[in-house]
């Protein structure tokens, strides 16, 4: 998959899965890789974007005698999943033009 296309869906991959629940780093690994390869040191530079973007917050809660870093969406990461999802018609659409190309070669 072109490495572009990939971070862009791996960014929004983790807020769907915040969407679902908070959660943590090695969490959302296992629940992301389910449906992509994503590894630790790829999404903790994407959690700092979406935080600094103002699309995630972040709280610390006790572990373990640890302290965790929780990962929660904000109102304008759910906002940004939301028009991610209203404007992917437009990729299918793109993608069935490109699909429909290849396939009568």
């Amino acid at each position: 998959m072109d490495i572009q296309l990939k971070k862009g869906l791996l960014e929004y991959c983790v807020l769907a899965t915040l969407m679902k629940s908070d959660s943590y780093g090695y969490q959302m690994v296992k629940d992301i890789s389910n449906h992509i390869e994503i590894t630790e040191s790829t999404l903790y530079p994407i959690l700092r974007r979406l935080e600094n973007s103002g699309h995630v917050s972040i709280y610390t809660v006790e572990h373990n005698m640890r302290l965790r870093k929780y990962y929660q969406i904000t109102s304008s990461g759910k906002e940004q999943l939301q028009e991610f999802v209203q404007e992917f018609n437009t990729v299918l659409d793109v993608y069935e033009y490109i699909k429909e190309t290849v396939e009568s070669e």
